[in-house]
């Protein structure tokens, strides 16, 4: 993971977090897929004083602000945009799990 973050466009490393996030594989990001991630994503980072309700607020969020049609799922071209704009707690987010795979 750590050669496909280091090569290749933004937008081809965004597509490669994606699908990470897509836990189905069906083309698209829902709440509780971004959900189930932050509570793995804190678990494995260790971050005891996280409390189950900070962590929906930021799965939450983040979702929210991906899903820019507000159809319920985000899509790939969403997650992009939401992180190529740098919105906070998308990007947050995006970069917790790079730093989970380069630390690995």
């Amino acid at each position: 993971v750590l050669y496909v973050m280091s090569n290749g466009s933004p937008e081809e490393n965004l597509k490669q977090i994606f699908r990470v996030f897509d836990i189905n594989n069906d083309g698209s990001i829902s709440l509780k897929e971004l959900q189930r991630i932050v509570k793995d994503l804190f678990h494995l980072i260790n971050e005891q004083n996280a409390d189950e309700a900070s962590q929906e607020v930021l799965a939450q969020s983040a979702f929210n602000e991906m899903d820019e049609n507000h159809d319920g799922q985000v899509s790939e071209e969403e997650f992009i945009e939401a992180c190529m704009t740098q919105k906070k707690f998308s990007t947050m987010l995006t970069l917790k799990i790079i730093d989970v795979f380069v630390s690995e």
